[in-house]
């Protein structure tokens, strides 16, 4: 088992946008030892000095740092030298998941990640480039939570939210690991399952063809990572104080999808009902259609527990509800509520990278990548009691809403407001300048003087 999971981890996985969820946050949940002598293992980073400017908060223990892949790994760079290392004095771990890095050692800079951040327990991850499809390798998931990021300023497509609408996406199996085939012609499909201890198999027909033939699929999970995914969502709840919905559609599937409720409903009766009921939080099962119907006529303030597909799709809608799909944060909790990956949810902003490689100014947003340092750090400071680095998280986290609200913004947040075809230069500011602003406004909400 332990080979083939690192098998499966040696490979960022393919374009398609679940299959990217899966793997590049594959490696947070491994449960592996790693190897002491690796050379794959990048050096340790602590953060630099700070110039006298104050007192940076130390950190006990140590953070996974995964770099990335083009503009974003441009920003990353920003990003630490400009808001984290003045003002947190943390040991880094850091691997370069570069694409390019990866290639080099044959993707053992991924797994030793992976072990890396089963060690410490918390990873900050830059985004990276996804491989082409012939590099696919299946590996296990985990259930990635996607939060907007609300701010005053940026108007809602979906006018009535006003608190997050929280999506936790079962990143494992289903459709995004099915068999799927073309029928040529008349014949029978079935389904058949053969048990390992030699008892007698169990068949069902699936479709009998009898005339042009058509398609088929079949797909599949397992009641561990089910039970992984329910864990994970109620743990979420409970550290956000929000009430979990769990959609399916069982009343179709009443077998596939009626194993996803119950197996929710047993570990909620069994484990979280009275932790939910002294947070006066509640949990319920609802089909998909009626929670679609529910969220968009709702107010917000809750999370929302999606199968793999239905999570791939309500994601991206929640997140242009919102107003700005480059104002979503994720984060990667495993089963245990200890171990967590955070990451912005976009891409590498490819089209950005080739003007900054002419030498040219872009106005690429970087609060996404901001929260996934901001989110990571408040985890670390959680494990280690560390209040002061929590409070710090959440003021930066504020002042990079604020600076957005007193309309100091990038390109992509000012179309928000005005459309794209009227936005002109001068109305927003460049990406190191806007970093820059946000700099400005946390020394004035931690009263530091210049």
């Amino acid at each position: 088992m332990a080979s083939l999971l690192l098998r499966s981890l040696g490979r960022t996985i393919s374009s398609s946008s679940n299959e990217r969820l899966v793997l590049k946050n594959a490696y947070a949940i491994v449960n592996l030892r790693p190897s002491a002598s690796s050379p794959n293992t990048i050096a340790t980073r602590q953060t630099s000095s700070n110039n006298g400017i104050q007192k940076r908060i130390k950190v006990a223990n140590p953070v996974v740092e995964l770099d990335g892949d083009e503009m974003t790994r441009i920003i990353w760079a920003w990003i630490k030298e400009m808001l984290i290392e003045p003002y947190v004095d943390v040991e880094c771990k850091y691997y370069d998941l570069g694409l390019k890095n990866r290639d080099d050692t044959d993707d053992q800079v991924t797994i030793e990640s992976a072990h890396a951040i089963q060690r410490y327990n918390v990873g900050i991850k830059c985004a990276t480039i996804t491989p082409d499809e012939e590099r696919v390798k299946d590996g296990p998931g985990g259930t990635v939570f996607r939060e907007p990021i609300i701010c005053k300023t940026i108007p809602n497509l979906v006018p009535g939210w006003k608190e997050p609408i929280i999506i936790g996406r079962h990143a494992f199996g289903d459709q995004y690991r099915c068999q799927d085939m073309v029928i040529k012609g008349p014949g029978r499909v079935t389904l058949k399952y053969q048990p390992s201890d030699g008892a007698p198999p169990t068949e069902v027909e699936v479709y009998n063809f009898t005339s042009t033939g058509g398609v088929a699929l079949a797909m599949y999970n397992t009641d561990e990572s089910i039970t992984g995914f329910a864990h994970s969502c109620f743990q979420y709840a409970l550290m956000k104080n929000y009430p979990l919905y769990m959609s399916t559609k069982n009343t179709i599937l009443k077998r596939y999808d009626g194993r996803f409720k119950d197996i929710f409903e047993e570990i909620y009766q069994r484990v979280y009902k009275q932790k939910f009921e002294q947070n006066k939080i509640w949990y319920e099962h609802r089909l998909i259609d009626d929670m679609v119907a529910q969220a968009l006529k709702s107010s917000g303030g809750f999370v929302w527990g999606c199968k793999n597909y239905d999570g791939d799709v309500q994601s991206d809608i929640v997140a242009q509800g919102y107003g700005s799909l480059g104002l979503m944060s994720s984060v990667l909790v495993c089963p245990d509520g200890k171990t967590i990956e955070a990451e912005a949810a976009h891409g590498t902003v490819t089209r950005h990278y080739r003007e900054h490689q002419k030498g040219k100014s872009t106005s690429t947003n970087p609060i996404a990548s901001i929260f996934a340092w901001t989110r990571g750090l408040e985890h670390r400071g959680k494990l280690d009691k560390n209040d002061e680095l929590q409070r710090w998280c959440h003021l930066l986290e504020e002042a990079c809403i604020e600076t957005v609200d007193s309309q100091k913004m990038t390109k992509d947040l000012v179309a928000c407001i005005h459309g794209l075809k009227n936005v002109k230069e001068g109305m927003y500011l460049n990406t190191k300048d806007f970093i820059n602003e946000i700099k400005v406004t946390l020394n004035k909400k931690l009263n530091y003087v210049k």
